[in-house]
């Protein structure tokens, strides 16, 4: 694998800040993170942001597909041309934004659920988590890079500052495992802080299992949305139809003291406390 200075240079190309690019300067680096994926020849891969091919080329070497998700046209035609270099004629390079693509179509045109690999840009990771979150059921397995304070919040427990949104949302739906970090130094242009490469397994059984998980999205955002405010007056403050009444009658519902904090609830807290806003929002009596 040429370095990317070299391969960006003979493109006439520079890398994109307002895209958060930041490209993998190690070919064994990025073979050893498709080797931490667990590509196998009969897997569907897809590939968020695929950049310069330093982990489309390895992957589409072990897999029977590989569908190559960027966003810059810019890059798409260097892509295209790096693969039929390497002979690589069973990736499908799509000049799209991830975030408008509909996955569970696409999985469904495919026959089959993706193992998604990627490293993801900051300025869009939270977003991508979310999206796979909710079209889950087109995702086998993810093996993605992300800035490490954000790993350290998907996976940071309850009681921890870091804990927030993201975390409980995920941890509902997944179990997680580092796979190991990598330093700055490891990507051109060098970005502020390292990467840690985490792989999501989504369950196949949720327990305990909300009654509606679209309420539980809008939930955890009103908690977390005011943190330093107590649960009572968060929750009363305005993303959900409840005001303090209604904020004050959902938590004792769901047996937790409304002076408590949004970080200092657990997983199974949010969906005791989402199946309460549940029940309270279809009450006849409910005022409106």
């Amino acid at each position: 694998m040429t370095s990317p200075q070299t391969i960006l240079k003979a493109w006439n190309l520079r890398a994109r800040k307002e895209l958060g690019q930041n490209f993998l300067r190690e070919p064994t680096l990025a073979e050893n993170i498709v080797n931490l994926a667990a590509i196998g020849c009969q897997d569907l891969v897809l590939e968020i942001g695929a950049g310069l091919g330093a982990m489309t080329i390895p992957a589409a070497r072990r897999a029977r597909r590989v569908i190559a998700v960027e966003k810059d046209r810019l890059l798409v035609p260097l892509l295209q041309a790096e693969l039929l270099a390497q002979g690589l004629q069973h990736v499908q390079v799509m000049e799209a934004n991830i975030l408008a693509l509909d996955l569970n179509r696409l999985a469904e045109q495919e026959g089959q659920a993706f193992v998604v690999i990627g490293n993801l840009p900051y300025n869009i990771s939270s977003q991508v988590m979310v999206k796979l979150i909710t079209e889950r059921r087109s995702v086998r397995r993810a093996v993605l890079m992300f800035q490490k304070e954000l790993a350290d919040r998907l996976c940071a427990a309850p009681g921890n500052r870091t804990y927030g949104r993201l975390s409980v949302l995920l941890q509902y739906c997944a179990e997680m495992k580092v796979l190991r970090e990598i330093k700055a130094e490891m990507f051109y242009p060098k970005p502020k802080v390292g990467s840690t490469v985490l792989q999501i397994d989504f369950k196949a059984r949720i327990e305990p299992q909300v009654s509606d998980e679209a309420l539980m999205i809008r939930v955890v955002q009103a908690a977390f949305g005011q943190r330093r405010k107590t649960l009572r007056n968060a929750l009363a403050g305005g993303l959900l139809p409840l005001g303090g009444d209604g904020a004050a009658a959902v938590l004792e519902a769901a047996a937790i003291d409304p002076q408590r904090r949004a970080e200092t609830l657990s997983v199974a807290d949010f969906v005791r406390l989402t199946d309460a806003v549940g029940r309270y929002l279809v009450r006849p009596d409910r005022q409106a």
